[in-house]
């Protein structure tokens, strides 16, 4: 044992509230440094616009949930801001309003690493960091939290490191102009307690108020339990009831997340079969090792942590734009299906609790095979390298 302890390393996480993933992925990385380096490092995770922004600048999550619930709004906004031209001007422009306060929020922390886990959180704080000449000195580094389209804006030529969730989304990086150098292909950082082997699935029921025997679908509305909840429910109760046996063939368990309006009107149902419902769950790891397979939006971490848990998914919707892709690149990989009808979706899970078991089977195992449990660790194992070897990089000769 050393007798003088170094001081902790410091690592600034620079994410905003736009859609819940970007928060979930900067909280996974937290913990993996906590679980895997303790006290050797200090994790800050800040939203840089809202926190350290003026007006209207640090209104972004505001805008973004408003765009996103009127869905036109944002595909214009998200496909209108793609080309390089428009985003470089934009950022520029922002930049010299911003960049004042946005150095004083980086440098209050003294960060010796720098993750973004947001699409636009890397133009203007590499602006100032090379501004101020740290470039050599802070380890910046990007980690991308969309599966497949994913917005230009996330690949910068400065980072140090970019760590793509998949293959596709390496591909756009190289295309962008980073250095295969700069790209480590890990997977979606997922937080640590999904990559603990679960209790068994008649445990986790049990606890959750489930019956022990029926194969059981995990219905997801996300933190604010959006989507057509209710209907895919309602329409379940009617598909998973067989009339003639007049009894259950499958069982629902409901995350309404934080929608208390949602939640006591499916408690007020009369139900033909086993019904759960439940509000904001912090443990969805124990959900999902109760249940069979899943209904959700396209959001990336959901759909990054059912295939560590060898769910088959039935997509029910995705927000336009960054959410597009993980539609095909679940339906492709033989992992589950997507339809936006709640009775289509009913007669799916009736069928893979029925007649087509198998299919249900072979795609849970197609899951498995995609999933990459150990995507957070080995991001932050590379960032500690990083940080240790600091002193022989820079691994960039960028102009731009």
């Amino acid at each position: 044992m050393e007798s003088k302890r170094r001081p902790p390393k410091k690592v600034l996480i620079l994410m905003s509230d736009t859609g819940g993933g970007h928060r979930a992925s900067a909280e996974a990385i937290k913990a993996a440094f906590n679980e895997e380096f303790g006290d050797d490092y200090q994790v800050f995770v800040t939203d840089l616009w809202s926190e350290h922004t003026p007006w209207p600048f640090n209104q972004l999550p505001k805008s973004y949930n408003f765009l996103v619930k009127h869905g036109s709004l944002w595909r214009m906004t998200y496909y209108g801001t793609a080309p390089r031209v428009i985003h470089q001007s934009n950022f520029a422009a922002t930049s010299t309003f911003i960049a004042r306060e946005v150095a004083k929020g980086l440098m209050k922390y003294q960060p010796d690493i720098i993750i973004s886990v947001h699409p636009l959180m890397q133009h203007v704080p590499l602006r100032i960091l090379r501004a101020k000449g740290l470039l050599q000195k802070i380890v910046f580094t990007t980690v991308v939290t969309d599966l497949s389209t994913c917005h230009p804006t996330w690949f910068h030529k400065l980072v140090t490191r970019c760590y793509c969730p998949t293959t596709e989304v390496a591909k756009r990086a190289l295309k962008a102009g980073l250095q295969q150098s700069q790209i480590k292909v890990y997977g979606l950082p997922v937080r640590p307690s999904f990559v603990k082997p679960v209790r068994p699935k008649i445990e986790l029921r049990r606890e959750l108020g489930m019956d022990d025997g029926l194969p059981a679908v995990l219905l997801m509305g996300g933190g604010e339990g959006m989507g057509p909840i209710e209907a895919t429910a309602r329409a379940l109760g009617n598909a998973l009831y067989d009339e003639n046996l007049g009894e259950p063939i499958g069982q629902v368990l409901v995350i309404c997340g934080r929608n208390k309006k949602l939640a006591s009107k499916l408690l007020s149902i009369e139900w033909k079969i086993p019904v759960q419902v439940k509000g904001f769950i912090s443990k969805m790891e124990e959900c999902m090792g109760a249940c069979d397979c899943i209904i959700t939006k396209a959001g990336p971490g959901t759909i990054a942590e059912a295939m560590i848990r060898g769910l088959p998914i039935i997509l029910n919707g995705y927000i336009a734009g960054q959410e597009v892709g993980n539609v095909p690149y679940v339906v492709e990989n033989g992992c589950g299906k997507f339809s936006k009808s709640p009775k289509e979706i009913a007669n799916i899970v009736a069928q893979w609790f029925g007649p087509k078991a198998d299919e249900l089977k072979s795609m849970s195992q197609n899951a498995l095979k995609l999933a990459r449990p150990d995507a957070v660790f080995k991001i932050v194992h590379d960032l500690h390298e990083l940080v240790r070897h600091r002193n022989f990089v820079p691994l960039y000769s960028c102009t731009t």
